[in-house]
């Protein structure tokens, strides 16, 4: 029962390799969708964090302003751990059922967790694989800027926002090189499913 994480950061690659294991027959978790549900209109969690940082976060129809929550916590640490500390548990618990629901459906099954914030939030649940997609911070921005229509100082902004490259490469069972071409990129994806499925096969004998 493989269970993998994936994480990068932003314009790193990682949706390239998580649609890539996805066609190969991997079950994909996805963490920012997850996020967005549990924070759907009516939630829990979305009433939390519009006690926590004002109605005006709550945009017309009920749903979360993610511009205006996200103008709330940026560059703001506590802030942000207010906010984690509202989402991070019901993600956590749906995401486990997730996990689970895929196991019960196919025991052999390759789980894997899509997940940006994993060192943050994450590292320290019990994956058999910590995969993460490596590319140079100034690739990244250059990426944010030509395919996301970024300022410079925007891009910049969002990557240091996040943990370091030094981080993520620090806690990796497996480094996924996405500065080349994307065949590249595919290749390496490749002989990373390769591998899981052959582990897969001798856990379940």
């Amino acid at each position: 029962m493989p269970l993998i994480a994936l994480t990068g950061g932003i314009a790193s690659g990682k949706s390239t390799i998580a649609r890539r294991l996805a066609e190969h027959g991997a079950v994909i978790v996805d963490a920012d969708a997850i996020v967005r549900e549990v924070q759907a209109p009516g939630s829990a969690v979305l009433e939390a964090i519009a006690d926590a940082f004002g109605a005006d976060v709550i945009g017309e129809g009920g749903a979360l302003d993610r511009a205006a929550l996200g103008a709330r916590v940026f560059g703001d640490a506590d802030a942000l751990a207010r906010l984690n500390a509202i989402v991070h548990p019901a993600v956590r618990e749906e995401s486990a059922r997730r996990f689970a629901q895929a196991f019960a459906a196919d025991p052999g099954a390759v789980v894997v967790y899509d997940v940006p914030l994993l060192v943050e939030a994450r590292v320290d649940d019990p994956w058999q694989l910590i995969v993460v997609a490596d590319a140079p911070a100034s690739l990244r921005a250059e990426r944010l800027v030509a395919l996301r229509g970024l300022s410079e100082p925007e891009a910049a902004a969002r990557i240091a926002s996040q943990v370091s490259d030094e981080q993520r490469r620090a806690v990796a069972d497996v480094v996924i090189d996405t500065s080349g071409t994307i065949e590249h990129t595919l290749a390496q994806t490749d002989a990373l499913w390769e591998r899981l499925r052959a582990e897969a096969s001798v856990a379940l004998q």
